[in-house]
């Protein structure tokens, strides 16, 4: 699966357009490497989006198939860290 479409059906970002435009402004990695929005992900892949004041690195445990509920979409992946960055006392609300 494109990791731009893993984004949205996991719900880490909830538009895939907006998935893809992280993806092409390298704030996207797979095991180390920028990805671009057609990078194929797999399970145990380590993935690590940055945000201006948030970093979330987690590790894919399952790649769907198919359109996930809202209730699955959280075992799609292992938080293994998820950091604010910067001030401390603003409200990000990107996902």
């Amino acid at each position: 699966m494109r990791i731009d479409l893993f984004l949205k059906r996991s719900r880490i970002i909830k538009q895939r357009d907006a998935a893809k435009k992280a993806c092409d402004q390298g704030m996207v990695s797979i095991s180390g490497r920028p990805a671009k929005p057609g990078h194929q992900v797999a399970a145990k892949d380590i993935v690590v989006v940055e945000w201006p004041h948030r970093r979330l690195e987690f590790e894919v445990s399952d790649v769907p198939s198919g359109n996930v509920s809202k209730d699955r979409a959280q075992s799609l992946y292992v938080v293994l860290s998820d950091e604010r960055l910067g001030d401390e006392t603003s409200e990000f609300t990107a996902l």
